[in-house]
């Protein structure tokens, strides 16, 4: 009972690879609470379930992991966990979340399940970390991850980040040997832009497919992380919920002056 408690969570599903091979990697550090969708909940950023139950099932049980699924979204599964499962009881030592299928990174992060579900694991004080690698495989290869990744996460689990801390962590598709290290980095300005398809169903009604393509709005600077990983870098970005534009804020402080005279 003194071993560390590590939750871990995801937007893939329970039975998706990527959750199965963190649960691997995190196994030797402590007691593991994975609470995890249901079915694939990509795409959902932050919401959470508000009009309708949300219904939990133990599926698995030993001594070092206890699995749960939940009808609801990545957030959803954090709050029933910390807010429910957990309460009035021992926080985990360390939240963790993926490993996702597919990157968030740059302007990914505001719409991934994925990173929602790190950010609001970062609210309760607890030192957070989201996973992602580069593949929508559902046989993804994991095995680069952990001697790159687990030295990063242990020194966050220990404190060497400070607290509160939330590490975006994206990781190149590739073999060990082609990884050239890890860089520490900040989030690429850019954006996507939608293409919808239109078609028909068997009834003749209009309905409409979604893909797009990512605008990277600076792709000659060095310090970000679509840079890092188009150079065969790991990326590791810290966020935070703070979305204030700061040299903004400044310029639009001098307005009160102006308004007051």
């Amino acid at each position: 009972m003194d071993r560390p408690l590590i939750f871990i969570t995801n937007d893939d599903g329970y039975q998706a690879k990527g959750l199965r091979c963190l649960i691997d990697m995190m196994r030797p550090l402590g007691r593991i609470l994975v609470v995890a969708p249901e079915v694939g909940q990509s795409g959902k950023s932050h919401a959470i379930t508000m009009s309708q139950p949300i219904y939990m099932r133990l599926v698995e049980e030993d001594d070092d992991v206890t699995i749960y699924t939940c009808s609801g979204t990545p957030v959803d599964c954090v709050k029933v966990t910390f807010d429910y499962l957990l309460k009035d009881q021992r926080l985990p030592d360390l939240a963790l979340s993926g490993i996702n299928h597919g990157a968030n990174s740059g302007v990914n992060v505001l719409y991934s399940g994925t990173m929602g579900a790190a950010m609001e694991e970062s609210f309760y004080n607890i030192p957070t970390v989201g996973v992602s690698l580069l593949s929508h495989d559902e046989d993804a290869d994991f095995s680069s991850i952990p001697s790159f990744v687990l030295p990063i996460i242990e020194r966050v689990m220990r404190g060497e980040a400070g607290i509160p801390v939330c590490l975006n962590i994206n990781v190149p598709d590739l073999p060990h040997g082609q990884i050239r290290g890890v860089k520490f980095c900040r989030q690429t300005r850019g954006f996507w832009r939608e293409d919808f398809e239109k078609r028909q169903d068997p009834r003749g009604r209009d309905y409409y497919w979604l893909s797009g393509y990512f605008v990277n709005t600076e792709p000659d600077a060095v310090d970000t992380d679509e840079w890092a990983l188009k150079n065969d870098y790991i990326a590791v970005v810290p966020v935070q919920v703070d979305q204030t534009n700061y040299t903004q804020l400044r310029q639009l402080q001098a307005w009160n002056t102006q308004c007051s005279e």
